[in-house]
Order: structure tokens, then C-alpha cells, then sequence
């Protein structure tokens, strides 16, 4: 219902007045997971994640290789599975090298062996980088989507001890809210686009909604305090819309059954406008 809840803020009207035209593809229809027999604990419902994932990443690379913008709407980050899939398949296919900035209040670069829930949208990271069941990391293309020298996570103040050491081996970018109170966002942006304007040539943007604190976005289905701010959020995806490289963008955890009169949807869609061209003045 993610989705949804976003076409009713108007995000499509909202882009089409910065003078953009808006093409909405629809939903990729999903069974109800909560009524199929669960085969793995430790990678809950795979079967339709695969398949989701598997649609989602053609419709992304068709996408790109028509040379359009993908903007993508959730539903769970396992969605990132699909995104990354066919973004890198691009990529690849092109020539391109891919850079992913991920804000978020979690790593998500958890495996079936790491993973303390078994859901899957706690691993799309670990699954970009070639990491996890290779029913997911063979979606799109064989080998890594990403390389993890050009990754960059912002807004991180719930992880895992498995991700922990993941990030540590992989020399991962990671900010974690203590370096945003202590640096500011406006030096973290300048720092992480930076490096991606030297170093990448498609810069992909992904929005999880609990990367915000709570009071500014509810409508999240793991909700962590003490997040990023009204703010910040806006400086970050102000900032983005200055890079050439940007060239898709997704939106994941939208969830208005746990949201306020569609408080997180409204945000998120504010956010869109931002990150493509909206400003104050």
C-alpha cells in the first residue's frame, strides 16, 4: 500500500509542476505473503521476493535503457533486491559505474547466516555486493551490482553485529547519527557527493523513510528514534539534485497502516520534489 499511499500525496503533480513528465507504470502485483507456508525462517518468503525482484529488475533496466528516471515506491527495502538488480544490469551493460547512497536507519546488509529476523529486506546491501543466497544475488546479472568502495549509508543507528563487521571488512562509507550530529549534514553531503561525482557515472538514491526520526515520519514498519531531521533530510536530497550522475531513485517503507492521515507519505513525496529540483527560492 506504499505505493498508494504516495500517488495520494500527489507526488506526480508535485513533479510534473518542476516541469518533469510523469509516466506511472503501476504496481508489480504481489501475493499475500502472510498466507503462504514459510519454507526458510532464515529467508522468509523468498520464493515471491525472487519473483517480485525478478520483474522489477527488467522493468528498471528497460527503464534505463530507454533513457528515463526510474522512481521506485515501497513497500519493504527488500525491494532493493529488484532495484539494484537491474540498475546494475544497466550499468554493466553500458559501461557505467554505479555508486548507491542509502539513508536509513539500518545497514540492511544482513545474510540468512547474520540475520537475527530472517527478513529479507534486512539484506538488499549484502545481496548488491555478490553477498547472500544466490537465488537473490544472481537476479538481473551474475556477481556483485555494487561495489562496496562506492556505497555510502547515512543515518544508521540500528545495526547488527553481523553488518557491523560486514561494513568493517568492506570498508563501507557508514554515518551513523553520531556523526551527523557531530559533522552536520550539510558536511556529510558535501564529503559522500564528492566522492561519487569523481567516482561514479549513474548515482542511484535510496530513501528509507525510517532514516527520518519518527515524530517527522511515523508510517515506518521498524521505527528507530533519534533519527535524522525535517531538515536534514530536505538539505541531503537538496544537495543530490545538484549531481549529474543522479539517475534513479527509490522510496522504500511507506507503510500508512502505522502512519498519521498519510503524515509519511506526504513527507516522502515532499522529499521526491526535492531531491528533483524544489527549493525554497
Amino acid at each position: 500500500m506504499g505505493p498508494s499511499a504516495l500517488r495520494i500525496a500527489d507526488v506526480d503533480l508535485k513533479l510534473e509542476s518542476l516541469g518533469y513528465e510523469v509516466i506511472d507504470e503501476g504496481d508489480i502485483p504481489i501475493r499475500n505473503i502472510e498466507v503462504q507456508e514459510l519454507q526458510d525462517p532464515k529467508l522468509k518468503y523468498l520464493p515471491e521476493v525472487a519473483a517480485m525482484s525478478h520483474i522489477l529488475a527488467g522493468r528498471v533496466k528497460s527503464i534505463l535503457d530507454d533513457g528515463h528516471f526510474p522512481l521506485l515506491f515501497g513497500g519493504d527495502h527488500s525491494m532493493s533486491v529488484g532495484s539494484l538488480a537491474g540498475i546494475g544490469a544497466h550499468c554493466k551493460e553500458h559501461n557505467k559505474t554505479l555508486g548507491v547512497i542509502w539513508i536509513d536507519a539500518h545497514a540492511d546488509m544482513n545474510t540468512a547466516e547474520t540475520t537475527p529476523s530472517g527478513n529479507i529486506h534486512g539484506m538488499p546491501l549484502a545481496v548488491a555486493m555478490g553477498i547472500g543466497h544466490p537465488t537473490l544475488t544472481k537476479i538481473g546479472m551474475d556477481g556483485p551490482k555494487l561495489d562496496p568502495r562506492n556505497l555510502a549509508i547515512i543515518g544508521l543507528r540500528s545495526i547488527d553485529p553481523g553488518e557491523r563487521e560486514l561494513i568493517k571488512e568492506l570498508g563501507v562509507a557508514a554515518y551513523t547519527m553520531f556523526d551527523v550530529d557531530r559533522l552536520g549534514m550539510y558536511e556529510i553531503a558535501e564529503r559522500v557527493l564528492e566522492n561519487m561525482s569523481r567516482s561514479v557515472d549513474h548515482l542511484h538514491i535510496s530513501f528509507d523513510v525510517d532514516g527520518v526520526d519518527p515524530t517527522v515520519a511515523p508510517g515506518v514498519g521498524t521505527p528507530v528514534p533519534g533519527g535524522l531531521t525535517y531538515r536534514e533530510a530536505h538539505v541531503f536530497m537538496e544537495m543530490i539534485s545538484q549531481i549529474d550522475a543522479y539517475a534513479s531513485l527509490e522510496v522504500a517503507e511507506v507503510n500508512p497502516i502505522l502512519d498519521d492521515r498519510n503524515k509519511t507519505a506526504e513527507f516522502a513525496a515532499e522529499i521526491i520534489a526535492s531531491s528533483m529540483g524544489k527549493r525554497i527560492l
